[in-house]
């Protein structure tokens, strides 16, 4: 019983790290820029609406005493194109450890991992990122916008990253939808959280995704503008036609959206730790 404990809390504590520092390495990543985009591989199972889909992908942690402790074991999880699903679960289920994994900011142990029909499972770190940046919009509960750029530049940034050639006009209409039409030459410190969510909700549209993954996106939000943030996601996707995967806590915030699970009801790994 012990050791089961002591699993648990070792498991909750890896994804606390992930959670808070998981898009750290991806940012140093992409501050140094992406490869060019080669041979991606592409998958040609018959899930063509499919923007996002997971086959029995596992994911495991050794820790210093030497032990594997699985954090995902996914027989299957799928995200339709357009649809916007609410992803919950208790604390050290795997949550953060799957969006990474979606990403491409992880590699899974096995299994499949197809982002807009692409295995990326299959790929290296370049073109991991690569797809990340062509393909999926990821808010984040710290933002991580460049302090020293305006909330124009940095939409304009992250477009240097993907395939096509940063677009002005569209980074101008995306912070105008957004309600920041008139903040662009704003730094970050200028602005409100909530104004500092908008632009990172900007940004993530920046290369035309075709999934936006946010975790917690409301946590760092004042209880009086949570609501803006999830209406802001969930509107600003819908006219992008855009699929979107949020990560919470809040039942308030999982209740609005039409398709709400729990990582346990698809991730064998939480079952264990959690029985």
């Amino acid at each position: 019983m012990g050791d089961q404990r002591q699993n648990r809390q070792t498991i909750d504590r890896i994804e606390k790290t992930l959670h808070r520092h998981g898009t750290a390495a991806q940012s140093a990543r992409e501050n140094i820029g992406f490869s060019p985009p080669i041979g991606l591989g592409g998958y040609d199972g018959a899930m063509a609406t499919s923007v996002l889909e997971l086959l029995d992908v596992r994911k495991s942690f050794t820790m210093p005493g030497g032990e594997q402790v699985n954090i995902l074991d996914i027989g299957s999880f799928r995200l339709a194109a357009d649809e916007h699903c609410a992803l919950e679960g208790r604390s050290g289920s795997g949550k953060s450890t799957l969006l990474n994994v979606i990403s491409g900011i992880m590699r899974p142990d096995a299994g499949r991992v197809i982002v807009d029909g692409i295995d990326i499972a299959r790929l290296d770190e370049a073109r991991r990122d690569r797809v990340r940046a062509d393909k999926l919009g990821l808010v984040f509960q710290q933002f991580n916008l460049l302090p020293g750029f305006t909330a124009l530049e940095n939409v304009l940034v992250a477009m240097t990253f993907g395939s096509g050639r940063p677009d002005r006009d569209r980074a101008v209409r995306l912070l105008d939808a957004v309600g920041l039409g008139h903040r662009l030459d704003h730094r970050p410190a200028e602005l409100s959280v909530g104004q500092q969510q908008r632009v990172a909700v900007a940004r993530a549209l920046a290369n035309r995704p075709r999934a936006v993954l946010a975790d917690e996106p409301t946590a760092s939000i004042d209880p009086a503008h949570q609501q803006q943030v999830i209406d802001l996601l969930r509107n600003t996707c819908t006219e992008q036609g855009v699929a979107l995967l949020v990560v919470t806590h809040a039942a308030d915030v999982a209740g609005q959206f039409p398709r709400r699970v729990r990582i346990e009801d698809f991730n064998r790994a939480a079952t264990v730790h959690h029985p």
